[in-house]
């Protein structure tokens, strides 16, 4: 194998650089994953990939090859939550009401069936600091409705490259498909976006996966809301685009953190005020919506309150 033509692929130049076919991508990651390759090609590689750009066959084809290394543990009825492995530095983690929001849900709504969510972690990747959902969830204690991924036990591998990723200190491939590698094998998934064309991108990479993949547009690379925003999904080949606005449920939030720390964080969910707790609900309505567990945002918000 001679991965150094990978490089020459993708860090020539304009002139001279070509888009990587799918069994290339494969055996590239691979050759990454399985530490076949030295540092300083793995280095060169990501970052020429990148400033290329990777198309949306490429990245296809990368999120192949990594989920060739997951490890599976199904969860029944669940959605995952497409975080992503980098730094919270604006606002505190919602996920940590969750549990108890779905639990006193389904106990007044037998009708509707359960839902679980998925989350995954692991040690802080580039490009920015801040806290993460692993810290998060080892601090905390739930085993009911929100289940977590730790990526050192079911993608060990890619886990190991994070010393690396620091090192380059920039984005690469990886953070564009890391997210949303669904061990749980859940049937929906939901992960952010602030611009269209990564819309686009990630429907396109994830949705084979899930029986539909939605992206929505919210804060700090997490699929939690905390203000007005949108979501996309595809139908029947075409995006389609869904606005909502906090206030027509009545929420009016808007406090802003600088570096929140973790204890900071923990604080405000162990001891949530009112707009906290209306917000986390009205996240969850958007799970409950995209899950099709209800109809509409209107009827998930009546009978969560």
């Amino acid at each position: 194998m001679n991965f150094k033509k990978y490089i020459k692929a993708v860090g020539t130049g304009p002139k001279g650089n070509r888009d990587l076919e799918a069994e290339e991508v494969i055996d590239a990651i691979s050759s990454i994953l399985d530490n076949k390759v030295t540092q300083s090609q793995i280095g060169a590689f990501l970052i020429a990939w990148r400033t290329k750009l990777e198309t949306n066959d490429e990245l296809i084809a990368a999120v192949k090859a990594l989920k060739k290394y997951v490890k599976y543990q199904k969860i029944e009825n669940s959605i995952e939550l497409g975080y992503s492995f980098d730094g919270r530095t604006n606002n505190p983690f919602l996920f940590p009401l969750y549990e108890n929001i779905l639990k006193e849900f389904f106990e007044k709504n037998k009708d509707v069936k359960e839902l679980n969510l998925v989350i995954s972690g692991d040690f802080l990747q580039p490009a920015k600091n801040g806290i993460t959902t692993k810290e998060v969830f080892n601090s905390l204690d739930l085993k009911q409705h929100v289940f977590f991924f730790d990526r050192v036990e079911y993608l060990k591998e890619l886990s190991d490259i994070t010393p690396l990723r620091h090192e380059l200190g920039l984005r690469t491939v990886f953070n564009t498909i890391e997210k949303l590698l669904n061990p749980g094998e859940s049937e929906y998934g939901v992960t952010t976006a602030f611009h269209k064309p990564y819309v686009k991108k990630y429907l396109a990479m994830f949705k084979e996966y899930y029986k539909e993949v939605l992206v929505v547009k919210a804060s700090e690379g997490s699929p939690e809301v905390f203000k007005d925003g949108k979501y996309w999904k595809e139908v029947n080949g075409e995006i389609v685009e869904i606005p909502f606005s906090l206030k027509d449920f009545g929420i009016s939030y808007d406090k802003t953190y600088e570096n929140i720390t973790l204890e900071e964080a923990l604080e405000i969910v162990k001891n949530p005020d009112e707009e906290i707790i209306k917000l986390a609900k009205f996240n969850i309505a958007l799970y409950l919506v995209f899950a099709k567990r209800v109809d509409s945002l209107e009827e998930a918000w009546k009978r969560l309150n």
